[in-house]
């Protein structure tokens, strides 16, 4: 079984989710289209010759409805025989179609693939997929009476669980913001932001996401957000802490991935950044939904047979704060090899983007500082959870 390794890694800055934002302008083809030729162009790569294109996306309705991987593709003038699949596991999509891009290369059934992962948070909203549908049945609805609840009720639940006060999540936010707006300063995402073309004007080249200044103070006048959502009796040990300066941000972004195998890489000249070390997938309970990155990580790390101690550099989605808080405590993480350059809070959450972005930033702050393993792990809506292990070649 030859390797499968990552070739290289790019993103489009983060633009705010919302009429207005920075890429709000941008369809969502056009703007994953713009992200992966500018991959293929780093790469000097010969688009001929990737077998397949694995695109990462959530909301596929409207304009991110006709297998966007396949638009996008073709949208970037790129040649007509590549084909493209577009791949949804809630959050973790984009990683998703990376674990599968790196699988079917370690298989033998590809060489050469490139993966991508967008969401246009402005353009098509999330959830927007299954107003006035019910998107459990009768049977979920059943099982778990009186039914399941948001991911923010189950981010507040994790909280619960956890003992974590509404004062380590506005702290754990503010330090998001603050790593951020280093990495920003000193030139950290230079290697992995690509400009993008706009209608308005000048090229986007910077994450707009991102609040300098942020402070534990400022947080704590920010009421919870998701309070009235259920029936307070039905969860009593609910503080009610989450609100949005806790949470990830709704924004726009794309990110690509050129995977190949170790052999096809060395006839083609290119040289690997990383390889695919260890990769596993978790179910939880989907009332609590946001703990299984949790059993996740544990099992790709048991599987590349390696400890927590090995990992230079671990990503865990922020989607809420209490979600990498409560995984740093089960797995006894060094909080500063833990999003040392920030993470959704700061960066944002566009949805099937995330995983490819959140590999991107691990792969170059690996490089940055001479580590050997990243671990990344993403929670997901339903109580799922993706882990993969990378090693820095």
């Amino acid at each position: 079984m030859d390797d499968a390794v990552i070739i290289d890694a790019v993103r489009s800055p983060m633009g705010k989710g919302k009429p207005g934002g920075a890429l709000s302008g941008v369809h969502p083809a056009d703007l994953l289209g713009q992200v992966v030729k500018a991959l293929l162009r780093r790469a000097d790569l010969d688009p001929g010759v990737v077998d397949d294109f694995m695109v990462g996306c959530v909301s596929q309705a409207g304009e991110q409805s006709g297998n966007i991987g396949r638009m996008a593709w073709l949208g970037a003038g790129l040649p007509e025989h590549v084909p493209s699949v577009t791949i949804e596991r809630k959050c973790g999509s984009s990683q998703q179609a990376l674990d599968f891009a790196a699988q079917s290369v370690m298989a033998g059934a590809n060489d050469v693939v490139v993966v991508g992962g967008v969401e246009s948070m402005s353009r098509v909203p999330m959830g927007c997929a299954r107003i006035g549908m019910d998107p459990y049945g009768p049977a979920v609805t059943d099982r778990y009476a009186p039914g399941l609840v948001s991911q923010g009720v189950a981010a507040e639940l994790v909280a619960a669980r956890w003992k974590l006060s509404r004062s380590e999540l506005d702290a754990y936010a503010v330090r998001s913001h603050a790593l951020a707006a280093k990495a920003a300063d000193d030139g950290a995402f230079g290697g992995e932001i690509v400009p993008i073309e706009v209608s308005s004007g000048r090229p986007v080249i910077a994450d707009e996401s991102i609040r300098r200044g942020t402070s534990v103070e400022g947080l704590a006048a920010l009421r919870p957000v998701f309070a009235d959502e259920v029936i307070h009796d039905r969860f009593p040990e609910i503080s009610w802490s989450i609100t949005a300066g806790n949470s990830s941000q709704i924004t726009d972004g794309a990110a690509a991935l050129l995977v190949t195998s170790a052999k096809r890489a060395a006839e083609l000249g290119l040289r690997p950044r990383a390889r695919f070390h260890s990769f596993a997938v978790a179910g939880d309970d989907p009332v609590t939904m946001l703990a299984a990155p949790i059993p996740a990580a544990r099992a790709a790390l048991k599987r590349g047979g390696l400890t927590v101690d090995d990992i230079a550099h671990f990503e865990v989605n922020e989607a809420f704060a209490s979600v990498p808080l409560a995984w740093q405590a089960e797995l006894g993480a060094d909080p500063t090899r833990v999003n040392p350059r920030g993470g959704a809070i700061a960066l944002g959450h566009p949805l099937g983007a995330s995983g490819a972005r959140l590999m991107t930033t691990m792969l170059g702050a690996l490089e940055a500082g001479g580590g050997r393993y990243g671990l990344q792990t993403m929670c997901e809506a339903g109580g799922m959870a993706n882990a993969t292990v990378i090693e820095r070649v």
